[in-house]
């Protein structure tokens, strides 16, 4: 097993680069890709970060130098040949060839295309402009470089021995965490904290802890690579990225109406099974569900990732007995959020009435809280989004207005189409 503490230590000596892989990423992303590369390849994108976080000023902390040399790096990798294989040849959710040789033709020739840096207001303006499969790309790297590299800022100020307690510290909170999961009955969990990890090595060793102290009830882990070396099923589906892309093509209000599900019809010619998984909350789960085609009710599950979690689970409970689905077949995934406690609730709550599933992120790859002074390892909420498509801005709504995004005038215009009215605001953590 790897000795983190002594590996941070050595990266005073640029030992590691942060990004390993172009498959070191989630493997919706890979998933999503492929749809966009056969329905909107040639669709011009630009991402951008967005640190809603703004106590933690990114660009006082973090080196601009070392910042463009780690996203340097990620540009000159591509698949290497044993990824491409694995890509080409694994089984994923019991289906062989899951990614199509035209896929994997462009993808094997694939590098990076540039981005766009400079500093402002204590924070870092991080763009990506270009076609749509190629700049999705950067997301999960860019969010991985920046928190680990924020992580150093603070970690390269102690000691080796006051790494090696701070790490030990750590994996014994983890393993507390593990215990408490243990005593859930048929609990299946899989992590999902790749984009705001605290380092590859800390998310690998926390794979690594699931595996052996959950046994089957964990299910696997959304990092391709992570699967690929620890032989573990790579878990995902999709993300709001689709549907906030899909709109802002959209020519008029009827077709931003119809785009949610206009992407779903394109999921639903690529996938079946445990991919036909519906992410509502884009533009509030409640209007998704009530104006949702009927064949929609047929797929296999709902994830659920914003507002209150109960409260969706319920809404999408009512909405498969009203189309004459059983609940008790369909699956549900809460993926926002999450910890030990609410966990367990919401297993105790749901399980029975549903097939429980959860998807854990930053709190099981970033949960350094309460062991360095004031914070400063604490997770904090950064994101990396599509922001315009065609020259056109994208709006995400979702179940809590604290995660809105976009111009006012069109959240505004979306919040009418989707017959959004008063949300509760939940506080984003992470």
């Amino acid at each position: 097993m790897v000795d983190i503490a002594t590996r941070v230590w050595n990266h005073k000596w640029k030992i590691d680069p942060i990004v390993r892989s172009l498959i070191d990423t989630d493997f919706y992303k890979l998933l999503m890709c492929q749809s966009v590369f056969r329905n909107k390849r040639d669709t011009q994108v630009s991402f951008s970060l967005i640190n809603r976080t703004k106590s933690v000023r990114l660009a006082e902390l973090i080196d601009e130098g070392e910042l463009r040399e780690q996203l340097d790096h990620i540009r000159s990798l591509s698949l290497s040949r044993g990824e491409s294989t694995w890509l080409r040849g694994n089984m994923f959710y019991g289906k062989r060839s899951m990614f199509r040789s035209d896929f994997m033709e462009w993808f094997e020739n694939l590098r990076l295309p540039p981005y766009h840096l400079e500093k402002r207001d204590g924070q870092y303006e991080l763009t990506f402009e270009g076609a749509w499969p190629e700049v999705m790309l950067w997301e999960i790297p860019a969010l991985a470089v920046l928190m680990e590299l924020r992580g150093r800022a603070v970690l390269n100020d102690m000691g080796r021995f006051e790494l090696q307690v701070l790490y030990a510290r750590a994996m014994t909170k983890l393993w507390e965490k593990v215990e408490g999961l243990r005593a859930i009955d048929n609990l299946r969990i899989a992590d999902f904290g790749t984009r705001r990890r605290h380092s590859f090595l800390w998310q690998d060793w926390c794979v690594q802890a699931m595996t052996e102290g959950l046994g089957q009830s964990f299910v696997g882990t959304s990092n391709c690579l992570i699967a690929k070396n620890r032989d573990l099923e790579a878990i995902g589906t999709n993300a709001h990225e689709l549907p906030m892309v899909y709109a802002a093509l959209a020519e008029d209000d009827a077709a931003l109406a119809r785009a949610p599900y206009d992407v779903l019809a394109d999921w639903h010619e690529e996938h079946d099974g445990n991919l036909r998984i519906i992410l509502p909350d884009t533009y509030g789960t409640q209007g998704f569900l009530d104006k949702a085609p009927d064949w929609l009710a047929g797929w296999t599950g709902i994830r659920i990732d914003s507002g209150d979690p109960a409260k969706a689970a319920e809404a999408a409970i009512a909405w498969w007995t009203a189309r004459g689905e059983d609940p008790r077949n369909k699956l549900v995934i809460f993926s926002d959020g999450l910890d030990v406690e609410n966990i367990a609730a919401l297993h105790a709550q749901f399980s029975g009435r549903v097939r429980v599933s959860f998807g854990w992120g930053t709190n099981l790859t970033n949960d350094f809280r309460g062991l360095v002074p004031d914070g400063g390892l604490d997770a904090f909420s950064l994101v990396c989004k599509a922001v315009s498509a065609e020259g056109r801005p994208t709006v995400k709504l979702s179940d809590n207005p604290e995660k809105a995004m976009g111009p006012e005038t069109e959240i505004q215009r979306y919040k009418r189409v989707f017959g959004v009215g008063e949300q509760e605001r939940i506080e984003v953590v992470v």
